[in-house]
């Protein structure tokens, strides 16, 4: 696969006549991909003008703080026929955090947090994917911040595909996990007078993505 830069159904089962057990429900519950799905194998690129890689925390236990990362380079693989082969990789640049405000952007790269100065890159890998509902992917993988790795669960949710009227396939996705922070180094823990936090531990992460089918080169 080629490294892309930012800058750059359900089966029903026969009828039975038996009570069913808790395996033969589960087996009847299988989710199986969409055959409309298998056109769509293949490299995808991610369309920074139409995506967001991003994440958001409760501040002072009354308000939401929004950000988002500006600078990264993904390896996207779909696979429609079988979900299990489709795999991601995505390694974003530190220091290009933008929550809108310049100070606080300052705070959040510095060593109180995402210290870019030892950590310029924060990243992602899959290390499994599964078709868990209709147009509803699992995907686990290794998440790695201030040189901390630890599993992370994201469940993506297929928007749909379209050609633009310039000839480029378009597919999109929504994602989202919530961690704990701390789980990653995070420490930063200044207190309220009232007794709270005032970061919240637990940080929700986004993924907005339009992605590009990949021109296949000679």
């Amino acid at each position: 696969m080629n490294l892309f830069s930012r800058s750059s159904l359900l089966r029903r089962p026969e009828p039975r006549t038996e009570e069913p057990t808790a395996a033969s429900t589960a087996a009847g519950a299988a989710v199986l991909p969409d055959p409309g799905l298998a056109a769509l194998t293949g490299e995808w690129m991610i369309d920074p003008a139409h995506s967001r890689i991003g994440f958001s925390v409760r501040h002072a236990m009354v308000t939401t703080v929004r950000g988002a990362f500006l600078e990264y380079e993904s390896r996207l693989y779909f696979d429609g026929r079988d979900p299990a082969r489709s795999r991601a990789e995505i390694s974003l640049v530190t220091a290009s955090v933008d929550t809108g405000v310049e100070q606080r952007d300052a705070h959040l790269i510095g060593r109180d947090f995402l210290d870019a100065a030892r950590h310029p890159r924060l990243s992602f890998a899959s290390t499994s994917v599964a078709l868990v509902g209709k147009d509803v992917y699992r995907m686990t993988g290794d998440l790695t911040i201030r040189g901390i790795t630890g599993p992370v669960t994201l469940d993506l949710t297929y928007i749909g595909h379209v050609t633009d009227p310039f000839g480029y396939e378009r597919v999109g996705f929504d994602g989202t996990t919530t961690i704990n922070r701390s789980d990653w180094g995070l420490t930063y823990n200044a207190r309220l007078a009232e007794g709270g936090a005032m970061v919240s531990e637990r940080l929700r992460l986004q993924f907005d993505i339009a992605a590009i089918r990949t021109p296949i080169t000679a």
